[in-house]
């Protein structure tokens, strides 16, 4: 008689994934909090004590910098929700189910991205 095919991970498993998730989260809590700073400029590094003649230029670099922090925030901040995600499906034992396919992701994915939703079969068919 064949073993059946599993559905979903064990409890066990959920758990060992919680614990992968709850460790990435914060560090990107940690991170998106470094990119709003530089957002604020909490720093305190800014042009305010530069000789004019050097203060347009740096105004610029200071821009482009705040432009690339919101860019890098922004991507932080989805990375947050997405693991917030992870962890709810987990609260609700669909974790690592692939939402196309309805097969389990392998635990190897899983581990390297805590927060996909495909497989890779299901990524390369989009």
């Amino acid at each position: 008689m064949a073993e059946k095919e599993k559905t979903r991970y064990s409890d066990a498993e959920l758990e060992e994934f919680r614990q992968i998730i709850l460790e990435k989260l914060e560090v990107a809590k940690r991170d998106y909090a470094l990119y709003q700073g530089a957002i604020d400029n909490t720093g305190g590094n800014d042009t305010e004590d530069t000789s004019p003649t050097y203060k347009i230029i740096e105004d610029g670099a200071a821009t482009l910098s705040k432009e690339e922090a919101a860019r890098l925030a922004h991507r932080q901040r989805q990375f947050i929700d997405n693991l917030n995600a992870a962890l709810i499906r987990i609260q609700n034992k669909t974790y690592g189910i692939c939402r196309k396919t309805g097969k389990l992701i392998p635990k190897e994915r899983l581990r390297v991205v805590p927060h996909a939703t495909l497989s890779i079969e299901a990524k390369q068919q989009k």
